[in-house]
């Protein structure tokens, strides 16, 4: 009897032990997914910061494409509006599409294309959409490891019991980006 005693106790706290460990490394992902997302945020930010001088410079040379400057404001303000992740989210695709439509534009005006302001503007918005690119990656990747962890069994189990979900915001490509851009000449 004594020794079931003790067999009982040193798997209870091995149980245990296995438990804290699981759990402070839920606690990690979890807190490296926060971090990831902050670093999505602050270059979101820097984009949205780059946007009404790059607007202001294109306005210039193409005050006639009115709608285009008002969806890169409605854009903008959706992003300083928004509270939760997931309309973070959606604001931020809603500023991809906007800045995309106003590049378009941009096309049609090679004296615009060849302004030193504008073009220093290029780079550093170019800049930021690949820093926004490879943060958004980091974000995934790290949404990625702690939903494998916390879904997982025995992971699952301590993630129930201090109510810990899955993670559900991925980043992910636009339709629009699923088909390939016609090319004209």
């Amino acid at each position: 009897m004594k020794g079931f005693l003790i067999g009982l106790v040193i798997v209870l706290i091995v149980i245990g032990i296995a438990t804290v460990s699981l759990y402070n490394g839920i606690v990690t992902k979890h807190e490296t997914i926060t971090a990831k997302w902050a670093q999505v945020e602050s270059q979101l930010q820097r984009r949205l910061d780059l946007i009404p001088n790059l607007v202001n410079s294109v306005k210039g040379y193409a005050a006639h494409e009115k709608t285009v400057f008002e969806d890169v404001t409605k854009a903008r303000s959706a992003w300083t509006g928004a509270a939760t992740l997931d309309d973070k989210v959606k604001a931020a695709s809603a500023m991809d599409s906007a800045i995309a439509r106003l590049l378009l534009v941009v096309e049609n005006y090679p004296q615009l294309k060849a302004d030193q302001t504008f073009l220093k503007l290029m780079d550093e918005l170019s800049g930021t959409e690949n820093r926004i690119a490879v943060e958004r990656m980091r974000y995934n990747e790290a949404v990625k490891d702690y939903n494998i962890t916390v879904r997982r069994f025995p992971g699952n189990i301590v993630a129930g019991m201090f109510g810990y979900r899955p993670a559900t915001e991925y980043f992910k490509a636009e339709e629009r980006a699923a088909k390939a851009p016609e090319v004209k000449f």
